[in-house]
């Protein structure tokens, strides 16, 4: 089984990536194989646009993969989420994609017609994922943006909007190429932070890497235990 493993920083992958280095034979850099489970890793740079080329042109390459697994932290809207806990993310809609009005409401591309949904891509206004649950995860609906929230109105507004559990920079990225490429993939989140005023100090990244990290090494042993 071929996986691809796609994070927008190194950072966020590094417990991981030690662990892969220890047990598994390194064929070359960001290659890693065991029996019949072989693992790349993609580091995309962070945002939409760097996740999409970076994705797109891997997944048009010579190796077909069997499984993309995106891996990042995220900022929860729903405050019953814990900081640390991780999710899998089951559906992504592009948050800030469309135009503010006069008023200084925000009308998106449905909204304007200009994406429709067709049920190849995009389903009630989202991209969804339809591969297997994690049974052991929260689900949750995400918005992808390139502007994280951090002022009290916006925040209000775009929960309205769109009733997200979490945000991130690459979610939708991610669901849009593999959806295109007709690969299966999961989108794997860990929450650092609550979108509220923007307080570095009220955030926890090294609890949700952790977190991240422990959760991402069981998924590959239970894969590899199915191998």
């Amino acid at each position: 089984m071929k996986i691809l493993i796609v994070s927008a920083t190194a950072f966020e992958i590094a417990p991981l990536h030690l662990k892969l280095k220890e047990h598994f034979s390194e064929e070359q850099p960001f290659q890693y194989k065991k029996n019949n489970l072989e693992i790349s890793i993609l580091i995309t740079g962070v945002g939409m646009t760097a996740t999409a080329f970076a994705l797109g042109r891997i997944l048009s390459g010579e190796i077909t993969f069997d499984l993309v697994i995106n891996l990042g932290i995220a900022g929860a809207f729903d405050q019953n989420l814990q900081l640390g806990e991780v999710v899998q993310v089951v559906s992504e809609q592009f948050g800030d994609l469309g135009v503010e009005e006069a008023d200084g409401s925000f009308t998106d591309m449905f909204e304007m017609n200009l994406l429709q949904n067709d049920g190849a891509i995009f389903y009630e206004n989202a991209i969804q994922n339809p591969n297997e649950d994690i049974s052991f995860l929260k689900k949750v609906k995400a918005i992808t943006v390139n502007k994280v929230h951090g002022y009290s109105e916006s925040i209000s507004k775009i929960e309205k909007k769109y009733q997200a559990d979490i945000e991130s920079m690459e979610g939708a990225a991610v669901f849009y190429a593999c959806k295109l490429s007709e690969v299966k993939f999961l989108e794997i989140r860990a929450i650092s932070n609550y979108v509220e005023s923007r307080n570095r100090a009220n955030w926890n990244i090294p609890l949700a890497i952790d977190s991240l990290n422990d959760v991402a090494w069981a998924l590959l042993n239970a894969i590899k235990s199915e191998d």
